[in-house]
């Protein structure tokens, strides 16, 4: 089971509303349902809650580190309560990923994230899960630092807040461990379309024509 979720962001009003602190937006998200409040926590440099789920732990966590620095917060509180990196979940923006969607993973590289960079480092392994926030990308990599660090237009605030509404859906498929179920509720946007049938009688006497 996931025991640490994770949101990525910088600390300050002038960064809030900006696109790198979608991972706060979702751990926010996540401290409404779980109906717990983060906290000023100076061991774990961050904001911390903790909820108790079918009698286990469950921690919260918003590094106050700044973005580049994010790994000293999670590495501390990771430690302090032996929670291994495969049951750690890091909410974070995610530029190739469009305002609407979100994807789960466990692995991988960092691609660029200072964040991700730092907890690389400081866990020593790329071995966690990571929920993507899609940001969606300015298309010119000059761009990218701007980007991140502005507020997105409103329709696309609307786009990133539903796909954050949207994976919140898997928490409790998180909290269980199922993780397979939890990254089909992310990835599903929308549902299956049924298939057609063909009228009973049509099946019992079909008809020659052009198909």
């Amino acid at each position: 089971m996931i025991k640490l979720f994770v949101g990525l962001g910088n600390p300050g009003p002038e960064y809030e509303a900006t696109r790198h602190n979608a991972g706060f937006w979702w751990i926010d998200a996540l401290a409404r349902e779980l109906k717990v409040t983060l906290v000023p926590e100076r061991s774990y440099h961050g904001l911390v809650a903790r909820a108790s789920v079918a009698g286990h732990s469950v921690w919260l966590l918003q590094p106050q580190t700044f973005m580049n620095l994010s790994g000293k917060s999670v590495a501390a509180l990771a430690r302090f309560f032996k929670i291994p990196p495969e049951e750690i979940l890091v909410a974070h923006d995610e530029l190739d990923i469009p305002p609407g969607q979100a994807k789960l993973k466990r692995g991988g590289s960092h691609a660029g994230h200072n964040g991700l960079r730092d907890i690389h480092a400081q866990l020593g392994t790329s071995d966690y899960w990571r929920l993507r926030i899609g940001i969606g990308h300015p298309g010119v990599k000059a761009e990218v630092v701007n980007w991140v660090l502005k507020k997105p237009a409103p329709d696309q605030r609307t786009l990133i807040e539903d796909s954050i509404l949207h994976s919140l859906k898997a928490y409790p498929a998180l909290l269980a461990g199922d993780m397979d179920k939890a990254t089909l509720l992310v990835h599903t946007t929308k549902p299956p379309r049924p298939k057609a049938t063909r009228p009973a009688q049509a099946q019992a006497a079909p008809q020659a024509g052009p198909d």
